[in-house]
Parts: structure tokens; sequence; C-alpha cells
């Protein structure tokens, strides 16, 4: 059996809460230089900024020191470096603490927040924001909510933790429910459980339902109606599907209110703009901690704002 390589520690601090990228060289190719290969591997850089950095001594390696611009390319070996930070509209909505103790940090997270850097979210997100509030540089991500949805994520402390936690989402060993507001139809018959078989493609902003063996399966139940044709939902996803109680909500011909991609894609608005968010919400989270072995319950306390002020929330 191979044995895996360790991964050196990052020889550079994190910087507004976001840790550096770090590259292993691959084998193979024609590099001559560390440079020539990060030339080519970052090509959708700025002009110029991968020199820039090596002229700056920001490419370390992992003892720390700078890596020269004529450095000899060694497969194998690790590099470390901070990208430059993109400009982001803050997001003005604070992240609330629901628990925090020596193994795990629950927040709140409110909507248009990313979980965890990515793409133009890099220090506007829960992740890089709890670091710097809370003041712990290991904190990690053990799942991910999306964007646009509000709710319950669950952060861990210590990195040698974090793989157990991780692991319960994965097996599907926590107890999840969500809420959502949509239309109401009376014709809908509900509880019900809906199966299907969904894909999300790289580049393509929306999943999308095809013929095939189901892998997303979410409970739908109805909690209350009113007589402005509108409902609040209970939705229980057994999968973990991207977009997946979005997308079942659709099919059913109740989408969510908010929702820039079901059942017609929109577009994102801009970047500031935070009216009428998506009415999802990751309503609670249960499970036994994989680690001291209590049994956790933890629930929002946020109230969607279509249902709590449908004009409001409208803009009217």
């Amino acid at each position: 059996m191979r044995r895996k390589t360790r991964i050196p520690p990052a020889p550079l601090p994190q910087r507004h809460g976001v840790d550096p990228v770090r590259v292993r060289l691959p084998a193979g190719g024609t590099w001559t230089t560390v440079r020539e290969h990060l030339v080519e591997r970052l090509s959708g850089a700025a002009p110029g900024a991968v020199e820039a950095m090596f002229a700056a001594g920001q490419v370390v390696g992992a003892d720390g020191r700078a890596v020269a611009p004529g450095a000899p390319y060694e497969p194998g070996m690790y590099v470390w470096f901070h990208r430059e930070l993109p400009a982001e509209v803050p997001v003005p909505f604070p992240l609330e603490v629901v628990h925090r103790d020596e193994h795990l940090v629950v927040v709140d997270k409110p909507h248009f927040l990313a979980t965890t850097p990515r793409g133009s979210h890099v220090t506007e997100t829960a992740l890089a924001r709890l670091r710097r509030e809370l003041g712990i540089p290991t904190l990690g991500a053990a799942h991910r909510l999306d964007r646009l949805t509000a709710g319950l994520v669950l952060f861990t402390v210590r990195p040698e933790e974090r793989g157990a936690y991780q692991t319960l989402f994965r097996d599907r060993l926590v107890r999840k429910e969500y809420e959502a507001v949509a239309p109401y139809d009376p014709a809908l018959v509900l509880p019900r459980t809906v199966r299907s078989r969904i894909v999300k493609e790289r580049g393509e902003p929306a999943a999308r339902q095809v013929p095939g063996e189901p892998n997303a399966l979410t409970r739908v139940e109805l909690a209350e109606h009113r007589a402005d044709a509108l409902a609040r939902y209970r939705l229980l996803p057994g999968t973990g599907q991207t977009h997946q109680l979005r997308v079942h909500m659709s099919a059913l011909g109740v989408p969510i209110l908010g929702d820039p991609l079901y059942p017609v894609v929109t577009g994102p608005g801009p970047a500031d703009d935070f009216r009428r968010p998506l009415q999802l919400l990751a309503r609670s989270l249960e499970f036994t901690d994989p680690v001291t072995g209590r049994e956790h319950r933890f629930r929002s306390a946020r109230v969607l704002e279509a249902w709590s002020s449908y004009r409001r929330w409208a803009g009217q």
C-alpha cells in the first residue's frame, strides 16, 4: 500500500480569515522552474501577477522562505502564497452564534452569505468572518449551506476532529429540517416524498431533473397556509444534492419565493441587492456528537420575512 504523503503545515498566516493557497507541484510536464508552472497554472490571473508575487517574495516553500523566480522545478514540492483578494460588497447582516464549545461552533447564517471561500466570495463568507470575529484561525466547516439559504451551519474548532463531524453529514446521520415559504396549492396532496434524479453540470447555474435512478429524496409537509395564497412548508431532505429542495419544490408547482433559478433562471442581481431573499431556511440540526457522545438539537430562531410581512419582503 502506498504511504500517503504528509502535507506540511502552512508557513504563511491567514489573511483576513482566509488560508493561503497551497500548491503541490505535479509529476510530469516540461516546466524547468517553479515560476513557469505557476504562470501556466494561474493563467486566469492578471498579466504579470505571478511574476510580481515572486519579485515580492510572496511565494514561499515549506520552510517559510521565499522561492526564487529561477528556483528549479521539483515534482512533489509544496509552495504557498496569498492570492489578491477580490473586491467584495459586505453582506450587511450579522452571524448569530447559536452554540459554542471547545469542539463546535454552530451559527445561524443570514441570506446572501456564502459558507466558505469560493469564486468571488472570499472574505465575505461565514468561515472567514467567524475566524476574524471569534479569533479561531483553526475553524473549519463541517458542511455547506447555499449562499442564498439562511439557517444553521456547523463549524469545527479542532482540525483533527473535523473528519468525524464531516462523516456525520456524509453518512446522513444528521437529521436536517428546512422551512420554506411558497405559494399554496390546495390541489397539491401533502405530505409526500419526492424522489428524482438531479444533475448539476459545471458552468450551469441551475440543476435539473433527468430520467434515471433517483439520487434525491425530500419529504414535503404543509405546516400551515393563509388566505393570501401563501404557505409555510416543512422540508426533510433524505439526500443532499445541489439545490435539491429548490428543484423539488419547483417541480411540485410551488417554487420557493425569491428563487432566481427555479422555475426560470433570471440571473443574479447586483452584488449590493439584498432585497427579496430566497425564502428557505435551515431550521434545525439533530445528531449524536461523534466526539463527546452528546445528543445535540439546534434550532434557528429566524422567521422568514415573506411569512411575517409579505409586503415588506416584496418591497410594496
